[in-house]
């Protein structure tokens, strides 16, 4: 299934500066472990050493935390939309 992954600004980086890649994946899980062999590094910066998603990191399918459906299981579906958000926190 063919899915579109919004990258946030700070991993563009690790994307050739592209906002958004397209990828194959059934699930979340599948997602990451591809999103990682087509652009190195981003999977460090999106899972712990255990493989689960970092909690400061959000990934959100068609609108819908990932969190409150199954994680890494989360099904995926041709067409659907992934959001990668990180966490921002600061300020006074």
């Amino acid at each position: 299934m063919s899915i579109a992954v919004r990258i946030p600004t700070p991993l563009r980086k690790l994307t050739a500066g592209a906002d958004e890649v397209t990828i194959e994946a059934s699930t979340i899980g599948e997602m990451l472990d591809n999103l990682e062999a087509a652009h190195a590094g981003l999977k460090e910066r999106l899972c712990d050493e255990a493989g689960e998603i970092r909690r400061f990191v959000n990934i959100y399918v068609n609108d819908e935390d990932v969190r409150f459906l199954e994680g890494r299981a989360t099904a995926l579906k041709d067409g659907d939309e992934v959001s990668i958000v990180p966490a921002i926190a600061g300020g006074k």
